[in-house]
């Protein structure tokens, strides 16, 4: 049985980076380019004017110079003819230098009079000027393959007009929960049958970690259904199931996996809740079985199988940001496993301080509702004491930086 530490390591050095597809820019956001992206012109590509003014050269444009005007240049029209000597053209911002101009005036410092641009105070040469290729070079990488794609990346490669760029394929990931007590939201609820909520939850965590959902259902505690829906799921990037993976006498995951020739890398691992949480492959793709109890199953998603596809979708950060805050409540804690404890976390002054969030059994969904965090309680303490520092990873964004 590997440690916490081990089980997460072992799982992402198992996993594969898929591979690439090409998609419309905005599909592109919040993905990884899957390859470097160079700029096939520069940026600007063009000499042009940062300010609404007149373009001048800076050597005639002296104090109490006065100018003849030659012209106008609005954004998007081209410069015409050269900038003569003691002359200046009046420009929008934006708008292309004419060749000869090297500074702008802006309307502020200089007033037009009979035809004339008269100068009122000193012009820095190349003042209120974006240079051509200033801020990209024709060539020059602009983006390199790991990069997560996001407004300012958007603004950058539309401007290059790269609008489709090649982003790591989301993996596709099928969902099966078992249990004969288990009925579909929304059928009738008979007598000793409860909602599978695990579907449904365990789908809106692979949203969140940006892939794609695919719920195969509820299997029965019956061999033959099982082994039909698994081998269904092992056509997805990944299965993860729920429940079955115990040791009571309808647990028939494991067995099952193995009759399909699925390697079972390693079965229980010491955290609480959770401990009953299986990793496998079948060739490359990743199989996760993750305990059946609401809780359990996604705080096991949180730590395993999350990290995993945001590795698979090219992710370099896959883990929550870790924040050390002071721990409130006394935790009872038996040495031997890592607690995962539901926390909610306040700021007080410049001090972060978490306390339980509710009831830890793992049959209290609104205790994960209401949490902002976990504390990860080490395997090594004991029984933790009112005022201990303790390491949160921060599920809602904000307390790590400060910002309770």
């Amino acid at each position: 049985m590997p440690s916490f530490e081990e089980a997460r390591r072992i799982i992402l050095e198992s996993v594969p980076v898929l591979g690439a597809e090409v998609v419309p820019l905005l599909d592109a956001v919040g993905r990884v380019l899957a390859a470097d992206i160079t700029a096939p012109r520069d940026l600007p590509a063009w000499n042009n004017s940062a300010m609404d003014g007149w373009a001048v050269r800076a050597e005639d444009a002296v104090p109490g110079a006065r100018l003849r005007l030659a012209g106008f240049i609005p954004a998007g029209a081209q410069p015409g003819d050269d900038l003569a000597r003691g002359t200046a053209v009046r420009i929008l911002t934006g708008a292309p230098l004419p060749a000869g101009a090297d500074t702008v005036v802006p309307l502020e410092e200089a007033e037009e009079r009979e035809g004339q641009l008269e100068v009122a105070a000193l012009v820095r040469s190349g003042a209120h000027v974006r240079s051509r290729g200033e801020d990209v070079r024709a060539g020059e990488t602009i983006m390199a393959a790991g990069t997560v794609v996001g407004p300012a990346e958007v603004a950058l490669l539309a401007s290059c007009s790269r609008l489709a760029p090649a982003v790591v394929r989301r993996p596709r990931v099928a969902i099966l929960s078992t249990g004969d007590e288990l009925v579909a939201p929304g059928e009738p609820l008979t007598p000793g049958k409860i909602y599978d909520s695990n579907s449904l939850a365990v789908a809106a965590a692979v949203v969140q970690a940006g892939a794609l959902p695919a719920v195969l259902g509820v299997a029965r505690d019956e061999r033959a259904a099982l082994e039909a829906l698994v081998r269904e799921g092992l056509e997805a990037d990944v299965l993860v199931t729920t429940a079955g993976v115990s040791m009571g006498d309808r647990d028939y995951v494991r067995e099952v996996l193995q009759e399909l020739q699925v390697h079972q890398v390693f079965w229980k691992v010491d955290i609480k809740p959770g401990r009953p949480t299986t990793f496998a492959l079948h060739g490359k793709t990743p199989v996760f079985s993750l305990p059946g109890n609401p809780v359990a199953t996604l705080l096991t998603f949180e730590e395993f199988v999350r990290p995993a596809l945001l590795r698979m979708t090219g992710h370099r950060r896959v883990f929550r940001p870790l924040a050390t805050a002071t721990l409130d409540d006394e935790v009872r804690h038996k040495p031997g496993r890592v607690q995962l404890l539901r926390v909610r976390l306040e700021r007080h002054g410049a001090e972060l301080h978490a306390r339980t969030s509710g009831p830890q059994d793992t049959g209290f969904l609104m205790t994960q509702l209401r949490a902002d965090g976990i504390a990860l309680i080490p395997s090594a303490w004991g029984t933790v004491a009112p005022g201990t520092r303790v390491e949160v990873q921060v599920l809602r964004p904000g307390f790590e930086l400060g910002e309770g």
